[in-house]
Parts: structure tokens; C-alpha cells; sequence
């Protein structure tokens, strides 16, 4: 029998294709994850007290509805274990193709979940639910979309290629907030009745097309090296955790960043119809800045290539500290202009300079074995503690505080302890993920 021939390696311009694919799997992809997850956060600001918590104080109902945006979050690092350890054992591929599939699927529920007046406490138990689905889905997205990109690129410019990943946040919250903006149009009485609802459905369509997408993309080299020598780790979380250090260093390093994302969208909404704006001023605040985060964050990927990610995300979460009361007075001044400039300053350029470089910094402390493990387990404790819970305090706070200052603080808070983090993270531009493909980093090689 002859021997079966041998594939030839794949040539430069093949590289470069399939690495554009995986780039705009990774943004296309990220993109409607975030969608669907920040559609739950705009919308839990605007209706879900009334609908799914009635006859509650409003502030109590905020309360209750950003406890379920909470429930998300709680959710997220249990998906980071979950697809990070059949990521790191089976693929990376086969996991970006499930978490899509989740997370739409319980997107398109909420669209059809009836409210309390028709099953009463059914309806925030189910809500509850779909939103811990959600949760445990973009748990496991996140690490899978950046890891393919930055297993594809190559060593100079991994920090550019990840910002794709990156940029599905803001595209994700262009999205959401564009087609919110739209439905919020509709009488008051019918976007309780059923407008809220059309955001939701349409996660059909986007899983659609990223579905479409994702399925061109091949399985990251780095990992096919480690399938091919059967060398797979059998318990990645096992293996992370027996050395938790480079995992807490990057939970501190991306609080501030998820700190100001989360104050500075969902909870914005809330808090800015709380003090009188309308809800199309606030919407049309976001988007702008979501605009402005889709320039900012691939200079701010593409710098850290250059300098160095350390310097980067230290300037954003400076800056971040630095605006964080200036930004509350610019909303507290009721005027439409200074809120859409206090979003842009706070979020669109100081969270996009801390949250731009982590794609390929989290990746980077891992080694191919346990890096979607690793990187999935940074990034959603980062999120939990930082985003999870941030707006619920901060509407405890400013309810029992009737100002904005705890918002200030709050915001102000998570931005220090990520510049305080990143002094103890080695700088990681320069490694080469190959290199550290056998282990998770010991002590000594990520300590400054």
C-alpha cells in the first residue's frame, strides 16, 4: 500500500487569508455575543423593573433588573471553565460554533418570554435563566475568538490582530444601542407591550451570519501541534490553578477596564433617564462612543506591538482615574453635549486604551495547553468583579446617596487597582507563544 502523501505546508499568502477569515470570525463573532449581552443591559435598564419585578419602589426595580444582568456575569467564569477545558482538550474551533449557538438561542428566548402579569414569578425566574445561559456562553466566546486570532498571527503583530477580537465589544454595543435607539421610538405603551421584545428576536438573523463565517475558519496551528503529539493536557483548570498567579494578576489588570465598560453603558442608561435626559440622548451618547472605541482600540492594540501592552492599558487606567469625577459633572450638567463627550472621554477612549492590549496579553501568559483555560479564567473573573456587580452597587449607592459621586468612586476605584496590577505583569509582547506552549508561566517569568 503506498504511503499517504504528506500535505504541503501552507504558503504566505494562505496564511494571510486564513488569517483574515479568523480575524473577521473573531469580530463578526464577538460582535454578536456582545450584542446579544448588552442588548440584556440596555433593555434591563429601560423595562425590566416594570415588567418583570413589578409593583417595586423604581429603585428596587433597577435593583432586582440589574440583579439578573448580574447573574450573567456570575455565570461567565463557569463557562470560561467549561469550554476552556473542552477548548484546551478538543479545540478551539468546535467550542467558538457552540457558544454561538447558546448565546443566540437564549437571546431569541428572552424575545418570546412572557412577562409577570402573565406567568408571574415564572417569568423572572425564566429570565433569570436564559440570562445565566447567556453567561455561561460569552464565558467561553471571549477566550476561544481571541486565541484563534492570536494562534494565527505572527509574533509582531499579535497585539493588532487581537484588537478584532477586541473590537466586537464596541460593535456589539453599536449594535444593541442602534437598534434600541429605534425601538425606543415606538409610544411608550407599545414598547412595553412588545417593542422591547424586536432586539432579541433579531439575534436570529446575526447567528445566522456569524454562523455562516465561523464555519470557514481551520483550528488554530499552535493547537494542532498540540493535538498532533497527543500532549493535551487532561484537566486545564487543575493545571492553572496550581500556580493561580498569572490568573489573579490578570483578573486585576482587566477590572478597571470592565469597571468603566459597565458603569458606562448599562448602568449610564439608568443613571442619565434618572436625572432627566431622554432615553434617545443616552443612546445616542453611547453610539458615539462606540464609534470612537471601534478607532481607539486597534491604535491602542497596534501601540502595544510597539511599546509594549504594560504601557498602554497603565495609560488608559491613569487616564481613566484621573476623568473619573470630571466625567460624572459632565453628566450631571443635564446638557446632551456634555454627556455624549463624558461617554466618549470615559469609555470610548480610556476604557478602549486599558481593554485594546488584553487580547493578546492574557494570551500570552498562558501556554497552548491551558491558554484557553487560563486567558477565558482571567478575563471572566475580570468581568465578574469589575462588571458583574458594578451597577447594582452603584444603584444601591446612589439611591441611598441621591448623587453621583459613588459612581465617581466606583469608576475611579477599578482604574487604580488595574494600574496598580499591571506593575507586577511581565511585559509579553516580546515572547513567543510557542515557546511557552508546554506550561502554564512559572512565578519568576511573570513577575516584572
Amino acid at each position: 500500500m503506498p504511503p499517504s502523501p504528506v500535505a504541503s505546508p501552507p504558503t504566505t499568502a494562505e496564511r494571510t487569508r486564513q488569517l483574515r477569515i479568523v480575524a473577521a470570525s473573531g469580530l463578526l463573532g464577538t460582535a454578536v455575543e456582545f450584542y446579544d449581552f448588552l442588548v440584556y443591559g440596555t433593555v434591563a435598564a429601560l423595562v425590566f423593573g416594570e415588567l418583570f419585578f413589578p409593583g417595586a419602589d423604581p429603585a428596587v426595580g433597577t435593583i432586582a433588573a440589574f440583579g439578573t444582568f448580574a447573574a450573567g456575569y456570575v455565570a461567565r467564569p463557569l463557562g470560561g471553565i467549561l469550554f476552556g477545558h473542552f477548548g484546551d482538550r478538543l479545540g478551539r474551533k468546535s467550542m467558538l460554533l457552540l457558544t454561538m449557538g447558546l448565546m443566540g438561542g437564549a437571546s431569541f428566548l428572552i424575545g418570546l418570554l412572557p412577562t409577570y402579569d402573565t406567568i408571574g414569578v415564572w417569568a423572572p425566574v425564566l429570565l433569570i435563566a436564559l440570562r445565566v445561559v447567556q453567561g455561561i456562553a460569552i464565558g467561553g466566546e471571549w477566550g476561544g475568538a481571541t486565541l484563534m486570532v492570536v494562534e494565527h498571527a505572527g509574533e509582531r503583530r499579535r497585539g493588532l490582530w487581537s484588537s478584532f477580537t477586541q473590537m466586537g465589544a464596541p460593535l456589539g454595543s453599536l449594535m444593541s444601542t442602534a437598534v434600541v435607539a429605534y425601538v425606543v421610538t415606538l409610544p411608550e405603551d407599545d414598547f412595553a407591550a412588545w417593542g422591547w421584545r424586536l432586539p432579541f428576536l433579531l439575534s436570529v438573523v446575526l447567528l445566522g451570519v456569524g454562523l455562516f463565517v465561523r464555519l470557514k475558519v481551520v483550528e488554530s496551528p499552535l493547537f494542532a501541534e498540540v493535538k498532533k503529539d497527543r500532549s493535551e493536557s487532561r484537566l486545564p483548570v487543575l493545571d492553572v490553578l496550581r500556580n493561580p498567579r498569572p490568573v489573579l494578576l490578570a483578573c486585576g489588570v482587566g477590572i478597571g477596564a470592565f469597571t468603566a465598560q459597565s458603569l458606562l453603558t448599562s448602568y449610564m442608561i439608568a443613571y442619565a433617564t434618572g436625572i432627566g435626559y431622554a432615553r434617545p440622548q443616552v443612546l445616542d451618547a453611547l453610539t458615539v462612543s462606540a464609534a470612537v472605541a471601534l478607532v481607539v482600540l486597534p491604535c491602542a492594540s497596534a501601540l502595544s506591538d510597539r511599546i509594549g501592552r504594560r504601557p498602554v492599558v497603565l495609560a488608559g487606567a491613569l487616564l481613566s482615574a484621573a476623568t473619573a469625577f470630571p466625567v460624572l459633572t459632565l453628566v450631571d450638567s443635564k446638557s446632551p453635549g456634555l454627556l455624549i463627550l463624558a461617554v466618549v472621554l470615559g469609555h470610548g477612549i480610556a476604557q478602549s486604551l486599558m481593554y485594546g492590549p488584553l487580547g493578546a496579553l492574557f494570551s500570552e501568559m498562558f501556554g497552548t495547553k491551558v491558554r484557553y483555560t487560563g486567558a477565558s479564567l482571567g478575563y471572566q473573573g475580570a468581568t465578574l468583579v469589575g462588571a458583574g456587580f458594578s451597577p447594582m452597587i452603584a444603584g444601591s449607592l446612589v439611591a441611598g446617596s441621591d448623587s453621583g459621586t459613588p459612581v465617581a468612586l466606583l469608576l475611579c476605584g477599578g482604574s487604580l487597582i488595574t494600574a496598580l496590577t499591571v506593575w507586577f505583569v511581565r511585559e509579553t509582547s516580546r515572547s513567543s507563544l510557542s515557546g511557552t506552549a508546554d506550561e502554564v508561566p512559572h512565578k519568576e517569568e511573570v513577575t516584572a
